[in-house]
């Protein structure tokens, strides 16, 4: 069932000029699939559909859960919990913007749409995480069996036959998803011309963050700072790749529980390299990397200004700045402690309020 959905969502993509976004001025929407063009009534019945616990096995889960407004659509955790209380080996990936993104996970570029991607939670089983594979017909008997559901489901697909279907499930909470648009922080502001809208230091974070020495525009460029840039700063591709020598372990490994891009290609190089995350909403997202391994931002900085991580007790000891697969562009940096602290604060200026209060982006059933 779940080989045979993922076939939706193929179609080209493009601006759906009819839907009235809300976006500040000179900011494009994403684009959307041809087959499934946003309404209004798509995205109420998807937002709906995210936050409902009756999409997961065991009652207790909703997209929702995992991605909860108040910590920009992540969770909080260290690492992601499914519906039968198992520890996944990643991080929690914010969904801010990420209808203008096509490679969606840590490791894998594949799936590439929000339609096709949801399917995976929703009914995958390596790892489990909504453990619905194999009780689609319950779920949707369940749903077409709710007033509130038949009416929302019809007002969202007018011109499709009565009832309910996984390919319309899917394709309305793709369709709120893209709605989860954050481009309004104090940096964006700053950046659009408001000189007032972050701090001095922010403004010295900014100047640092740009620059040769330091070198991060160069990873972490783009809508998202998440795209790797050319030497003029724009990007030169939508994801980026890297191993941070966060672990080295024997012969440069990392923990079993998540090894990077490798588990997808089998390639040795490809050990530790994980998408370049989103720098956007940082106060809310924490901890930070793949694993939730890193608390603090400022924790974050030494990492990078160190070229790397070392690990001096427990199971994973081992000296990161030597791990013979970190990407070539991480070496150590010069950095004092009003540098680090300006990079802090720069950081923090990417972070949007109203993405985290927007009442459009809340739980209907509050």
């Amino acid at each position: 069932m779940l080989v045979g959905l993922l076939a939706l969502g193929g179609c080209e993509s493009s601006i759906d000029a009819g839907f009235d976004w809300g976006l500040p001025a000179g900011v494009e929407p994403p684009a959307v699939p041809a087959d499934n063009p946003q309404t209004p009534e798509k995205v109420e019945l998807g937002r709906h559909l995210f936050y409902d616990l009756r999409l997961s096995k065991n009652l207790n889960r909703a997209c929702g859960t995992c991605h909860e407004q108040a910590k920009a659509f992540t969770d909080g955790f260290h690492r992601a919990v499914g519906t039968a209380n198992d520890l996944h080996g990643h991080n929690t990936v914010a969904l801010a913007n990420v209808g203008y993104r096509s490679q969606l996970g840590w490791r894998s570029p594949m799936p590439d749409s929000l339609e096709q991607q949801l399917l995976v939670p929703l009914l995958g089983d390596d790892p489990i995480e909504m453990g619905m594979g194999g009780s689609e017909a319950q779920l949707l008997e369940l749903l077409a069996d709710d007033p509130r559901y038949v009416e929302l489901f019809a007002a969202a697909f007018p011109d499709a036959p009565a009832g309910v279907s996984m390919v319309q499930l899917a394709q309305a909470i793709a369709a709120f998803e893209r709605t989860i648009i954050s481009v309004d922080a104090p940096l964006d502001r700053y950046l659009r011309g408001d000189e007032d809208a972050i701090t001095p230091a922010a403004k010295r974070g900014w100047a640092l963050f740009g620059s040769r020495e330091v070198g991060c525009l160069g990873c972490h460029g783009g809508l998202d700072y998440a795209s790797p840039t050319d030497a003029q700063g724009q990007p030169i591709a939508e994801a980026g790749y890297a191993n941070i020598g966060l672990y080295n372990l024997e012969a440069g490994a990392y923990p079993d529980s998540a090894q990077g891009l490798i588990e997808v290609t089998g390639v040795a190089s490809d050990m530790g390299r994980f998408r370049v995350p989103s720098l956007r909403n940082l106060a809310y997202t924490g901890p930070y990397m793949h694993d939730g391994s890193v608390i603090s931002l400022a924790g974050v900085v030494d990492i990078f200004a160190a070229g790397g991580r070392v690990i001096t007790s427990g199971p994973y000891v081992g000296d990161g700045r030597a791990n013979p697969h970190k990407s070539p562009g991480i070496q150590p940096i010069d950095l004092n402690p009003e540098q680090r602290a300006d990079l802090v604060e720069m950081l923090l200026a990417l972070s949007d309020a109203g993405l985290v209060t927007d009442p459009g982006l809340a739980s209907p059933f509050d």
